[in-house]
């Protein structure tokens, strides 16, 4: 397994970005506008981490700015970690088989959500290219919020 990025919602860009890479001095590594889903992804590197994240994508903090305004109470800007991992299935049976629930199955061969004890949302993500679609991951349901 290996650390990908923590993923948090912000509600202002350029607010964000100000106090990201200016005050910080963290730097832009990869911006991703979805207009499909109305959200931009922005993933920033910090000033030590800049080589591994242009090489290996990671780690990173990822910046969430979804298009319709929201409100995130209760600490919903916080988004999830995220984890990359050899195999999905493998990963999600051993998880399911210690008795946690598998929040959002992979049920595309790529993408897991499963949730910590203390409800933080942690994502799974496939190693390369994802897997063939395979059962019960493919018609299992999600299950509560993810």
């Amino acid at each position: 397994m290996r650390y990908l990025h923590t993923m948090v919602r912000i509600t202002d860009v350029d607010e964000s970005l100000k106090f990201y890479c200016d005050l910080l001095g963290m730097r832009e590594m990869r911006r991703v506008d979805n207009e499909k889903g109305r959200f931009t992804l922005i993933f920033l590197a910090a000033p030590e981490d800049r080589r591994r994240a242009a090489e290996d994508m990671a780690p990173m903090l990822e910046l969430t700015y979804n298009w319709d305004p929201a409100e995130y109470p209760g600490g919903r800007n916080f988004g999830h970690l995220a984890y990359e991992v050899d195999d999905i299935y493998a990963t999600c049976q051993r998880i399911l088989d210690g008795g946690v629930t598998i929040n959002r199955p992979p049920r595309d061969g790529r993408m897991a959500f499963i949730r910590c004890p203390d409800s933080i949302s942690i994502e799974l993500l496939q190693k390369g290219e994802a897997l063939e679609p395979q059962e019960p991951w493919a018609s299992m349901e999600n299950t509560g919020e993810w």
